[in-house]
């Protein structure tokens, strides 16, 4: 693989699956902060960029991108949005009707001692909040115009008129409200200093900070597949027609 520090961090996830799960486990944002270079995320990240061109070369030669990815930038629109919807939008709620609970538990046993578990509680529940609205919007708006959008073009029909005018108008929406969430996801992160459960943590405390680190890789894989792929691809879809 041919990498160079000049490229974006979006650019090398949108390229090379492996990528992302190389960027995922640094530590490096490869979503809402994808339009850096690989150098500047690297700065930003306070990780040595060889040490991060290693690494992705190892993913590429070593078979971590695994045959089985699908190449979302070739695959039908329709077939992206399924794949998100079953995925990533069934996991976030998922997570999110098990986090709740288990945050109530571990803050009334724990969080005397360590009140740092209110905030973080009160992050999560606002963000909680703004995903399931986000993912209604998704999949009760903007993914059904896509895939008959799509469906006409593959057709050779004319595209209906949006109801939103333009695509990248609830783009530039979903878009937002990622950043939001990104922010969110950092936060939780810095207060749990990178979901390091404290020494007196009981099973359930160190469930909680280990669901929320899975949380975090999920939504950022999520985001990338919609911000880098799903959008651009749409847009241009959308403006050859």
């Amino acid at each position: 693989m041919n990498v160079t520090t000049e490229k974006t961090v979006r650019e090398l996830a949108q390229e090379k699956p492996g990528a992302a799960r190389v960027f995922e486990k640094l530590g490096i944002d490869y979503c809402c902060g994808g339009k850096q270079t690989l150098e500047q995320a690297c700065h930003s990240a306070g990780i040595p960029v060889n040490d991060v061109l290693g690494a992705l070369e190892v993913a590429d030669h070593s078979g971590q991108a695994l045959a089985k990815d699908s190449d979302w930038q070739k695959e039908p629109l329709s077939d992206l949005m399924f794949h998100i919807r079953i995925t990533h939008h069934k996991y976030t709620r998922e997570a999110i009707a098990r986090l709740g609970p288990l945050f109530e538990k571990v803050c009334s046993v724990h969080g005397e001692r360590h009140p740092e578990l209110f905030e973080l509680r009160a992050i999560f529940q606002s963000l909680a909040q703004e995903l399931t609205t986000h993912l209604l919007k998704e999949e009760m708006v903007l993914f059904p115009y896509v895939e008959r959008m799509e469906e006409s073009v593959l057709q050779k029909e004319p595209i209906l008129p949006a109801p939103f005018g333009t695509l990248r108008n609830p783009v530039s929406m979903m878009e937002h409200e990622h950043d939001s969430a990104g922010n969110a996801l950092r936060k939780l992160r810095e207060i749990s200093q990178g979901y390091t459960a404290p020494p007196d943590a009981c099973v359930s405390f160190q469930t909680l900070y280990k669901a929320l680190a899975e949380f975090e890789a999920d939504l950022h894989q999520h985001i990338h597949l919609e911000n880098n792929i799903l959008f651009p691809r749409a847009i241009a879809l959308e403006n050859a027609n």
